[in-house]
């Protein structure tokens, strides 16, 4: 049901490859809620998802930008403002990829080249994204920006690889930039930690499917999906949440604060 939070507002969402996505489900939300939106993701990703049906559902542009690339970027700030007429209100970064975790390689036996190339789209990004909004005045007074990151980030999850190291970054990057921009416009700064989903991109992670049933048995609520951490996306770009600003936010139905819980310890007494 919607309740028109977003209404009259403009984003920019990073990421949606196909419908199990969080960037698509994301998206879909937004617009349902009176946004209008611009969607990119790398030439690349756009060649082997279905963004172009999602365009049709939304009624927005496709923008293609690489996000490590500053003039790509620039690119897609300013024909998105030129599409809007205006600012922009809110900007989705749903963009990690390691090809480490790719390639199988174990934590104490990196590819260095592999590491560099994966810090600079899953977590760098993010700061080519704001500095180039910064820079060009591109995000409206009491905008919101949010990035998706993984708990990953504060404890070990052993075949997460270096991706943990890429979220840890992701979210410095947020508080720090969140300082400046809130400072300079209001514009407010988060990351959001979800609970382990069924995407494209999570999938390709050795065990995934243990990472979700352990993190359903631990967690009070269960699991979020992917369509739950669209519509608290939502409430972060909507006005009700002005005053929260670089904050790491765990949307991950209480994993993130359980010790152990019953189920899991019963599991372990078989």
């Amino acid at each position: 049901m919607a309740h028109n939070l977003l209404q009259g507002k403009k984003g920019i969402i990073f990421g949606a490859l196909d419908e199990n996505s969080i960037a698509w489900k994301t998206a879909m939300r937004c617009v349902e809620e009176g946004a209008q939106i611009v969607l990119t993701n790398a030439p690349i990703a756009l060649r082997m998802g279905e963004i172009n049906k999602l365009a049709e559902a939304c009624n927005a542009p496709v923008i293609p930008a690489d996000a490590t690339s500053m003039e790509d970027l620039n690119n897609l700030f300013t024909k998105s403002m030129e599409h809007f007429g205006g600012k922009i209100d809110f900007v989705l970064h749903s963009i990690g990829m390691s090809i480490n975790v790719r390639k199988g390689k174990p934590y104490t036996d990196l590819d260095y080249d592999f590491v560099h190339k994966g810090m600079d789209i899953s977590a760098m990004s993010l700061h080519r994204v704001l500095q180039t909004a910064f820079k060009l005045d591109a995000i409206s007074e009491w905008g919101s920006v949010v990035a998706l990151t993984y708990i990953a980030a504060q404890r070990v999850f052993p075949d997460y690889s270096d991706m943990a190291d890429a979220k840890s970054m992701l979210e410095s990057i947020a508080r720090s930039f969140g300082f400046h921009y809130g400072v300079k416009n209001k514009v407010r700064i988060n990351t959001i930690s979800q609970s382990p989903t069924r995407t494209t991109a999570g999938s390709g992670v050795k065990g995934f499917d243990g990472f979700i049933t352990y993190a359903e048995k631990m967690s009070p609520l269960g699991n979020a999906s992917a369509d739950q951490c669209a519509d608290y996306t939502v409430t972060l770009f909507s006005d009700y949440t002005r005053m929260v600003t670089m904050q790491n936010l765990f949307h991950d139905g209480g994993f993130s604060f359980t010790g152990v819980s019953r189920e899991v310890i019963e599991a372990m007494e078989k």
